[in-house]
């Protein structure tokens, strides 16, 4: 009997034992499951992250990044520029623009003009044809408004960004954004590219990295709610700045226009004003660039463009072509990865670099 009562207790003590681990379990459970209203926003997020510490550099020359535009163009300038002018010069230097990415017409153009020169200077060496040349290049670059315009004080001022993907427009607004808070505006991003999945992703670690908020919807939604809610939440912050991301999606000219006016008019419902529309073009496609551009141009009303990556372009002569052929200015260039390597574009600079 004494046997059978110490296993009956045995077997409550047992019993008790896993009903106090169950319901410490189901507690935990409990515990850690999250409310819906509990989830934590990326807009709430973002502004409370600690910027990266990153080591100041100084921003890049063009004199020191256009070293593969500056090779690829001397080696097809060759011997243009030595011994007597005669008609094979100006053939070849014709060639070597248009091969450069000048343009065509932009070349031809070029070519008539210092020709004309060179005959009323009465000018025979070749060697003086550089001067020339590098003069009535910077003429055709200068004279365009290049400042980025914040506007009035009343709400926030808004910078699309427009182009394909690839381009890197996403990268462009990080390091845009840390440049202006660093100049004293404060800044909100907007996650407008809601069609490419990794896009919203990549500028919030953007937004972290430069310590500014970002507004972002799921994957599909409307690129212009997107934008309007990111607006509306910068004008509630009295922020000055909203940089508005865009889907880089060319299924067809119609639909280009149809998003992007949509987004820009939707942006402006509200308190915010669209100041820049910007366009990212990638410097290393060269004429397919400027073809883009020519798409976007009639897409949007843009107003300047962002050119990546010309430090690792042979094709510098694109930006020559993008003045001359769509008349919109270059407004800023990336001359590098880093973050303090989007530059603001100096024409004197550009073809001094370009032509040594």
């Amino acid at each position: 009997m004494l046997f059978i009562a110490i296993i009956a207790v045995a077997a409550l003590v047992l019993v008790v034992a896993s009903f106090v681990v169950l319901r410490r379990s189901d507690d935990t459970l409990t515990v850690d499951r999250i409310e819906p209203s509990d989830v934590v926003t990326v807009d709430d997020v973002a502004p409370k992250v600690q910027p990266v510490e990153e080591r100041e550099e100084p921003r890049p020359t063009f004199a020191d990044r256009l070293g593969t535009a500056r090779q690829a163009l001397g080696g097809l300038l060759g011997g243009v520029f030595s011994g007597r002018i005669e008609p094979a010069t100006w053939d070849a230097l014709e060639e070597a623009l248009i091969r450069a990415d000048v343009g065509v017409t932009t070349s031809l153009d070029v070519i008539e003009t210092v020709r004309s020169q060179a005959s009323d200077r009465d000018v025979t060496d070749s060697a003086d044809l550089r001067e020339l040349v590098k003069t009535e290049l910077v003429k055709r670059l200068e004279g365009f408004d290049r400042s980025l315009h914040s506007g009035s004080a009343d709400g926030p001022a808004v910078w699309l960004f427009v182009g394909v993907n690839g381009v890197g427009k996403t990268t462009t607004i990080g390091k845009l954004a840390r440049r202006q808070r660093d100049q004293g505006q404060s800044v909100l991003l907007a996650a407008g590219d809601t069609f490419r999945a990794a896009a919203a992703e990549q500028l919030t670690m953007w937004a972290e990295r430069s310590d500014v908020p970002i507004v972002r919807g799921g994957e599909g939604a409307d690129p212009s709610s997107v934008v309007f809610d990111a607006v509306e939440s910068a004008n509630a912050r009295k922020v000055d700045l909203v940089l508005a991301d865009t889907a880089g999606r060319l299924q067809n000219k119609t639909n280009l226009m149809e998003e992007l006016s949509k987004v820009r008019r939707v942006a402006e419902k509200g308190a915010g004003s669209v100041t820049e529309t910007l366009l990212v073009l990638d410097a290393t496609t060269g004429q397919n660039g400027l073809s883009q551009a020519k798409v976007f141009a009639e897409a949007v009303d843009v107003t300047g463009v962002v050119l990546t990556k010309l430090d690792g372009s042979a094709k510098g002569g694109i930006v020559v072509a993008i003045h001359c052929e769509l008349g919109v200015p270059v407004k800023l260039v990336g001359l590098g990865e880093g973050i303090n390597d989007l530059v603001e574009f100096d024409p004197t600079a550009f073809v001094d670099a370009l032509m040594g």
